[in-house]
């Protein structure tokens, strides 16, 4: 997860303008990821991709149907490639389909950081922090701590970082607690906690 910066929820690889939740046409729900490419690279975000889904298991609905859409010849390259390589090891028909990013569509906002939605202690607190669903929605700290309650990220990562998400002693202990388990050192800025 080191060198993700922010990630959003939404709509792609359509025709038609302006999907929303109840009118996808022929969009799929997609997620969109900036990321700082010095620190992971596109083939370790497709890697995440290929472990985050089953890609011989065809969907119910286009709306879910699993895509990597590329933004250029270099990622198409690596996208097909890791597809064949999954495709050759487990033997099976790959339906994860590779294509071309046209246009993303954010979804609405109570669609947004699903996991971050699903703790309000933390999501109060950052709410105080971005009090506009826009800035929470760009804000790294929040992607980061949504993709920490998603369960990606070790204990390990979030304790080194755990200064920089810009939560309180309280929130930075109830997300340790959460993502570490209860037996995990707290967070103590002065040291002098205890």
């Amino acid at each position: 997860m080191n060198g993700v910066i922010r990630t959003r929820v939404g709509y792609a690889g359509g025709t038609s303008d302006n999907p929303t939740y109840r009118m996808l046409e022929d969009h799929a729900e997609a997620f969109q990821v900036d990321y700082d490419p010095s620190l992971i690279s596109y083939e370790e975000l497709v890697g995440m991709f290929w472990e985050g889904h089953s890609p011989t298991i065809r969907p119910w609905s286009s709306q879910y149907r699993p895509a990597i859409f590329y933004h250029d010849d270099g990622q198409k390259r690596a996208a097909e490639a890791s597809k064949e390589e999954i495709a050759s090891n487990m033997n099976r028909r790959i339906i994860t389909e590779i294509l071309p990013f046209k246009e993303f569509y954010l979804a609405k906002d109570y669609h947004q950081k699903h996991n971050l939605r699903t703790n309000p202690r933390i999501l109060d607190e950052l709410t105080g922090i971005y009090p506009d669903v826009e800035s929470l929605i760009a804000s790294s700290a929040a992607a980061r701590i949504n993709g920490y309650l998603g369960g990606n990220g070790t204990c390990e990562q979030l304790q080194s970082e755990i200064k920089s998400l810009g939560l309180s002693v309280s929130g930075s202990n109830s997300l340790l607690k959460t993502v570490c388990g209860r037996n995990a050192k707290m967070y103590c800025p002065t040291n002098r906690c205890n």
